[in-house]
């Protein structure tokens, strides 16, 4: 076995290796660098005689930070830029001798000078061509089928000039589409056939123009030369002439669905509409088959989109003629639904998927369509409710919507919101997103239930009946549906959130008759109390209880005649309920709701009782009980000050009722329970200053009395509050408290002086003038002699002061 040297020793060989492995990278890294740059320097032109050169023949590497300069523009740019601003030139010095100069030469200099221009320019590619010169052959031949327009200019001009103008550009558009394509199949130029593709769309709308071909023809013209540039778009080759091709199909296609849609929906039988509802079948069939075969699955799927929009957009107008107005919306709707149907045919996925979303698109704009009617009735019940607690209306339309005039075609929302209802349902059963499917779904199933009383014109007890049961039918499906117990699924939630905003208008639609209200709020306390009982319900069924327990109270009071004060008795049973229920259940998702309705509701029952301060006093005093026994609850120990404060506030409404203005009936009431809280606070913990503990309390007694001490005129007052400041004095001294020291003989010292300052005005009444002015003098001179001393005494009194507790 080989001998290791030591750890220090081979640590020591290995830095050195390191250091020579690290020399040697830098030299070869060196030597890159200059090879680099001689081979860039061999590439580029030579340098000037007299350029540096290295010891042993080479040329030296530029010094570091020199750029090498390079080319902005290539080549070929440079060349296609001069050729193409070459033929621009030339095209627009042609169009000038053309059409300026043209009459002062005869006819035949102008047949030789645009035939010779037109000859030459046409053949000079050939010989371009053969030389390699390609993108010269491209120039020239470009000016040549320039030259080709204006020589159609000019014929027309010169043997044609009788004609219509319109009909001659058609004619020469065609000629120049057929001659520009041979044209350039023959050389293989590039710029020729896509030229020819563009003038090929122009022939037969121009022809169509010409004849005075109406509406439909051209439609059909459009639609016809939209087809013709879809096929040479999908056989073409060449990507300049898919392009043009791409371009003008989009360009006569939309304008040929456009004009065919508008007559559809504009004519005025049913043959009419007939005819243009075949043309849109026919730009459908265009779509489909450009989908079918363009090799882009996007472009596949838009083409497919747009052919389902031409088919329902057909079907709908020939509806629209052929049965009565409110039909024609379900009547889309319907053909919408049918095109769903493709999900089970054999289409390629793209073009299904394309049909699809023109089913979606038209199912949106049929709910849409209904939004307003639904959007109405739910918020209907609350403008009205003023008008609804005036009397009991005919029916539920006009319990909902009052004088505002509502359209025939109401009747139907409620089946084309169920339509759509169903699709969602059916086609949501084979989708990943089946939750928020099933959520619009059920959304929609019941905007339809709930607008049937108003599209069917129901009386009003069958339309509040009939709310009632879609409240029922919202709660018994969440319940149902909800089978784990935990928080709500999206379609479980879903049902209770319409569960609740049924409810309200049916309370709502209620105001109308007294037995009615009372029968329905009875019937949704019932009802939300029961589906509360279940924990994932709990949070959003029993608040909605309580707030009906809270109406129904009221209802009850202001039917048995009660005034407001009264009632606020009745409704005072809620707090209570709330927090029974609160306690029961503890620490669920429920607790917090349920206390805040019961909150709401304790306000409620103190707005109503406020015009009378008795019994103001008594519902303080009863609200303050119930937030004692919440505040019995381990978590709930903060409601133990609310209810202090409620005590305390009826306690003082009682006697602001007795009309007593004495400020100790108002304060010592305060006092009591605030000394024995700092009390047994001070008990728990020792390190409570006496200030925290006491110093409320004690001022809120001695200071408003204190201030009616000051203006009262009688002997009683100050001498009681100059007894109890005595005895909180000497209660600080014993126990050695700040707090009640300081504030005792504070508001001692000011009684006192408030006692003898009749006596003290009198005497200085009776001294002369210069008086006060030499005991103030006198005053400051033994202030001053004494100064270092009272200093002593003041910071030993505040020594002492700090001494206490």
């Amino acid at each position: 076995m080989t001998n290791l040297p030591p750890p220090a020793e081979e640590l020591r060989i290995l830095d050195a290796e390191l250091r020579q492995l690290d020399l040697r990278r830098d030299v070869l890294l060196r030597r890159r660098a200059w090879l680099v740059h001689t081979l860039r320097a061999a590439a580029a032109p030579q340098p000037a005689q007299g350029a540096g050169a290295a010891p042993d023949g080479r040329p030296a590497a530029p010094a570091t930070g020199a750029l090498t300069r390079r080319p902005e523009a290539t080549a070929p740019g440079v060349q296609n830029v001069l050729l193409v601003l070459g033929g621009v030139l030339l095209t627009i010095a042609a169009m000038a001798f053309t059409l300026v100069s043209w009459g002062h030469l005869g006819i035949a200099g102008r047949a030789l000078v645009l035939g010779a221009l037109t000859v030459g320019a046409l053949g000079a590619p050939v010989a371009l061509l053969r030389r390699g010169l390609r993108a010269t052959a491209e120039a020239v031949a470009a000016l040549g089928t320039a030259l080709t327009v204006l020589d159609a200019y000019a014929l027309h001009e010169v043997a044609f000039t009788g004609t219509d103008g319109v009909g001659y550009t058609a004619a020469a558009s065609a000629v120049l589409a057929v001659l520009w394509a041979a044209y350039g199949v023959r050389l293989g130029l590039s710029h020729p056939l896509p030229l020819a593709v563009a003038t090929a769309h122009l022939p037969l709308p121009l022809w169509a123009i010409a004849v005075g071909a109406g509406p439909l023809p051209l439609t059909a013209v459009l639609l016809a030369t939209a087809a013709g540039g879809t096929a040479v778009a999908l056989r073409a080759a060449a990507g300049p002439v898919r392009v043009v091709a791409v371009v003008g199909a989009l360009g006569t296609g939309t304008i040929g669905v456009l004009s065919a849609g508008w007559l559809c929906w504009s004519a005025s039988d049913p043959g009419s509409a007939a005819r243009a509802a075949a043309l849109l079948v026919g730009a459908a069939v265009i779509a489909l088959v450009a989908g079918r075969f363009v090799p882009h699955r996007e472009v596949a799927v838009a083409a497919a989109a747009g052919a389902g929009l031409c088919l329902v957009v057909g079907a709908g107008g020939v509806l629209r003629v052929s049965v009565p107005g409110e039909w024609t919306v379900p009547g889309c709707l319907l053909c919408a639904i049918v095109l769903l149907a493709v999900e089970r045919t054999s289409l390629p996925l793209p073009l299904r998927q394309g049909l699809v979303r023109a089913s979606v698109a038209v199912q949106g704009l049929a709910v849409l369509w209904a939004f307003p009617l639904v959007a109405g009735s739910v918020l209907g019940p609350a403008a009205q409710a003023v008008t609804l607690w005036s009397g009991a209306p005919r029916t539920v339309r006009d319990a909902v919507f009052a004088d505002v005039p509502v359209p025939a075609y109401v009747s139907t929302v409620p089946l084309v919101l169920a339509g759509v209802a169903v699709a969602l349902v059916v086609a949501g059963r084979r989708t990943s997103r089946r939750p928020a499917v099933m959520v619009v779904a059920l959304v929609l199933g019941w905007a339809a239930v709930f607008v049937l009383p108003v599209a069917l014109h129901l009386s009003y007890p069958a339309g509040l009946v009939t709310q009632a049961a879609v409240v029922v039918a919202a709660l018994v499906l969440a319940v149902r549906s909800d089978r784990a117990g935990g928080w709500p699924s999206p379609p479980v939630l879903t049902a209770l959130l319409l569960a609740l905003l049924t409810s309200v208008d049916v309370a709502l639609l209620a105001l109308a008759s007294e037995s009615a209200t009372i029968g329905v709020l009875v019937t949704l306390t019932v009802l939300f109390g029961a589906a509360g009982r279940r924990p994932g319900h709990a949070p959003f069924t029993a608040p909605a209880a309580l707030a009906y327990a809270t109406a129904l109270a009221c209802a009850l009071g202001a039917s048995a005649g009660l005034r407001p004060p009264h009632t606020a008795l009745l409704v005072l049973v809620v707090p209570a309920l709330a927090a029974l229920i609160a306690s029961r259940s503890s620490g669920s998702r429920a607790t917090v709701p349920v206390e805040v309705a019961g909150a709401a509701a304790g306000l409620l029952a103190l707005a109503l009782a406020v015009p009378d301060p008795p019994m103001l006093a008594l519902v303080l005093s009863l609200c303050g009980v119930v937030a004692a026994a919440a505040a019995l609850r381990p978590e709930r120990r903060a409601a133990g000050w609310a209810a202090a404060v409620l005590f305390l506030a009826a306690a003082w409404v009682r006697l602001a009722a007795w009309e007593v203005g004495t400020p100790e009936a108002y304060t010592l009431p305060v006092t009591g329970p605030a000394l024995l809280v700092g009390l047994l606070r001070r008990r728990r913990d020792t390190a409570v200053s006496s200030w925290t503990a006491y110093g409320p309390g004690l001022a809120a007694t001695l200071v408003p009395s204190l201030l009616a001490a000051w203006d009262d005129q009688h002997w009683l007052r100050p001498l009681l509050l100059g007894v109890a400041a005595l005895a909180v004095t000497l209660a600080g001294a014993r126990q050695r408290l700040q707090a009640p020291l300081v504030l005792g003989a504070g508001v001692l010292a000011l009684v006192a002086l408030h006692e003898l300052a009749p006596y003290l005005t009198q005497v200085v009444g009776a001294l002369p003038r210069w008086v006060p002015p030499a005991l103030a003098g006198l005053v400051l001179l033994v202030l001053g002699a004494t100064y270092e001393h009272r200093l002593r005494d003041a910071r030993r009194l505040r020594e002492a002061l700090g001494r206490l507790r």
